[in-house]
């Protein structure tokens, strides 16, 4: 199974680890290993873009897994999202840290990435590579900036960071 294949939660966590791929117009490659990412988990979930429905804005959400959903937050950062699950089950995954770069506004900025890749499938200008090698420890713990949500879904443990600087 894809690992975008799978429910968010589970998508969240074995994609840390991961390399993300940028193709830049210009011909550069950047790559960077993915330290940290949050799932979002459908119409259920009152954290989720979807959690009051389809929208202009929330319909890339509902495409099929490895979608790429990038949206503004608060009119500055670029957020980096890849969707999962099945289509029609709004699903996506926040990438907040890679690499040299830590938070989502930063990990946008360091891989230049704006609104243009929204509603595009991985694989043209950015798409996921595994080397084999993985986080010795992924720790779960609950995610940030959400304080909308209701307080079960900002309990949530679903958000996962390399625990450590070392790869097996």
């Amino acid at each position: 199974m894809c690992i975008l294949d799978m429910p968010a939660p589970e998508a969240a966590r074995a994609l840390v680890g991961k390399i993300l791929v940028r193709r830049l117009p210009d011909g550069r490659v950047i790559r960077a290993r993915i330290t940290e990412t949050e799932a979002y988990f459908g119409e259920s979930d009152t954290a989720c873009h979807a959690c009051h429905g389809r929208t202009p804005r929330t319909q890339v959400l509902y495409r099929p897994a490895g979608t790429i959903y990038v949206y503004l937050c608060y009119g500055i950062h670029w957020m980096l999202n890849l969707v999962t699950g099945p289509e029609d089950d709004p699903q996506a995954v926040l990438i907040r840290g890679v690499e040299g770069a830590s938070g989502p506004g930063r990990v946008t900025k360091y891989l230049s990435i704006d609104k243009s890749l929204n509603d595009t499938p991985l694989g043209g200008g950015l798409s996921l590579e595994d080397d084999g090698r993985a986080p010795a420890q992924i720790e779960a713990s609950p995610r940030v900036g959400i304080g909308y949500a209701s307080p079960e879904d900002q309990a949530r443990l679903w958000r996962f960071t390399a625990a450590d600087g070392d790869l097996r």
